[in-house]
């Protein structure tokens, strides 16, 4: 099969397209025909220590890129009996396994069964394929801060990947929702559910809560109220406690059942996918390049 590998060597090559071997699903996992695979920041991280760490930290093996996923199941293994041969999924492969020759980015994925989730029909599977990572990443981050209750929420980077699924999936579960985005942004987030619009941070805000995703840190908690919650993205960055405010933040992890309903609401309209452009899996070196330079809402997808 072809798939798209981290380039060890070269400064003018980022990524490169190899031919594997066909992968085979073991007991519990599914083969999906990828039908498109989002890139994202995170394959980026990759990209760079591939290509710029020292020598003797370069890997000796191919780096897989590619987290999210969606396509058709054509491949079960022994022991699977809730997703069947033609199913259209989508799910996320995380983390990238240090020996793992292939991610998504790659015409077939070898998953856990419980990892993927049904694509329902209305959503374009080249869409879905922008769901399972960002979305995942919000709703795992917005359940540590427990129970809506009406309480205010702020939402830095509002506007971005994680931060628009957050406003979203916030206002549906029964937040003010609050988010700091740029102008041009307030017509998303409106129609994501949000009550508010700022473009910078100011102390005389008193929310309940954050969600930072634009990593914003001191600032974004000076935003909060005495013993109220922050939650950052990155864990290791989060500011220090202050005024009793709880600070925590998790990493994302795959989980079949909560994409399966992330997928619904998507759906029902609930969720809004975003989806920049693509690109086959031939031109890929494009679409690491768009997503480097930026300035684009949405996600770039790569494509069979």
């Amino acid at each position: 099969m072809r798939a798209i590998v981290a380039a060890t060597s070269g400064a003018d090559h980022e990524v490169e397209l190899v031919d594997l071997p066909d992968p085979r699903p073991t007991t519990g996992q599914i083969r999906i025909r990828m039908v498109g695979a989002a890139v994202n920041a995170a394959d980026l991280h990759i990209i760079d220590g591939s290509r710029h760490g020292a020598d003797a930290a370069r890997p000796s093996h191919p780096r897989g890129l590619g987290l999210d996923v969606a396509g058709v199941v054509d491949m079960v293994g022994a022991g699977v009996t809730d997703l069947t041969v033609g199913t259209p999924v989508a799910a996320l492969h995380f983390p990238h396994a240090p020996h793992a020759a292939a991610g998504t980015a790659a015409e077939y994925v070898i998953v856990p069964a419980s990892d993927a989730a049904p694509v329902p029909d209305g959503i374009e599977l080249l869409d879905a394929a922008t769901v399972p990572l960002n979305s995942l990443t919000a709703a795992q981050l917005l359940a540590l801060l427990g129970p809506a209750e009406g309480r205010r929420l702020l939402v830095t980077g509002a506007a971005g990947a994680v931060g628009g699924y957050s406003v979203a999936l916030a206002a549906h579960a029964g937040w003010s929702v609050t988010g700091l985005a740029r102008p041009s942004d307030r017509e998303f987030l409106t129609r994501a559910g949000g009550t508010d619009v700022i473009t910078a941070l100011d102390r005389a805000h008193d929310f309940d809560a954050v969600l930072d995703t634009a990593l914003l840190n001191g600032a974004a908690l000076r935003s909060v109220r005495d013993h109220g919650s922050y939650v950052g993205v990155f864990p290791g960055l989060e500011p220090a406690s202050e005024r009793g405010i709880s600070v925590t933040s998790a990493v994302v992890r795959p989980d079949g059942d909560l994409l399966r309903e992330l997928l619904g609401l998507t759906a029902r309209g609930v969720l809004e996918p975003r989806r920049a452009g693509a690109f086959p899996l031939a031109e890929a070196a494009s679409a690491y390049r768009a997503l480097r330079a930026g300035g684009h809402r949405g996600r770039w997808v790569l494509t069979n």
